[in-house]
């Protein structure tokens, strides 16, 4: 595994192209261009706030912000799962002609995800702003949720992109599987609204802990708690180095496979 990250790293340069190039290539031709990045988020917030404040209504005070401060987080797991599916069958020319370390790979596709909602995170602060909220002393924690979450989603890439390989079917199960696991995610609700004998759900989801330091942090202004997001670094650690691990093992007949 050294060996491994070693090599990686000396393909520095390769991830900072593959990244450039899938920025500006992501919505190529496009009239808006990268303004969907911003716009994307956005459209959602306004689909799920309706819902949730004139439909249903929540009852939630500033229901847009509290939304929205967990859906673009969520919106870069959910590409990092779901897309990151597809990561090597997309790339499989490449794989098949050119020597290079396929790890890296499921980390270009991650890195531009999370270019992607730091870009924006430029709306959400101006959101905050806007409502009259008080960005605290809290969002110097920020960074620390963020890397937890990008650990974790690597993890995760490195999973889905290796199985889909071998079983081409992953990529529609992973697109019902991401929707679920949303609903079953604090996203669009408060902790106080789950059923109690639903509350073991909130506490075994890993991304339950990521969420609600994201909202701690820009909705309530307060420091998120602890023990949740030491539990769910841990665990994102324990899921990088295994779907590493695997990711190494199934690679070698990728090209057979593809």
């Amino acid at each position: 595994m050294i060996q491994s990250l070693k090599e990686i790293y000396s393909y520095k340069e390769m991830i900072r192209n593959m990244v450039r190039k899938d920025l500006r290539g992501r919505y190529k031709g496009s009239v808006l261009g990268f303004f969907w990045t911003i716009l994307n988020p956005i459209l959602q917030l306004l689909v799920y706030t309706f819902l949730f404040s004139v439909v249903l209504k929540t009852g939630i005070d500033k229901y847009y912000l509290f939304l929205f401060v967990a859906l673009v987080p969520w919106i870069f797991f959910s590409s990092c799962l779901v897309g990151g599916s597809g990561i090597i069958l997309g790339q499989k020319d490449l794989v098949k002609k050119i020597y290079f370390p396929i790890e890296v790979l499921p980390i270009c596709h991650v890195t531009s995800n999370f270019i992607n909602m730091l870009l924006s995170f430029i709306v959400i602060f101006a959101v905050v702003i806007i409502s009259g909220s008080k960005i605290t002393y809290a969002a110097l924690y920020l960074p620390v949720v963020m890397i937890i979450e990008y650990i974790f989603a690597l993890g995760v890439a490195y999973i889905s992109s290796a199985i889909t390989v071998y079983f081409r079917d992953m990529e529609q199960i992973l697109g019902i599987a991401g929707m679920a696991w949303m609903y079953l995610t604090p996203v669009m609700y408060s902790v106080d609204m789950i059923p109690e004998e639903f509350y073991g759900v909130l506490t075994a989801n890993p991304m339950s802990p990521i969420i609600l330091a994201y909202r701690d942090v820009l909705y309530y202004g307060k420091v998120p708690e602890a023990t949740g997001l030491l539990t769910s670094f841990l665990l994102g650690v324990i899921i990088l180095v295994a779907g590493f691990a695997l990711f190494n093992k199934l690679k070698r007949r990728f090209v057979e496979e593809l």
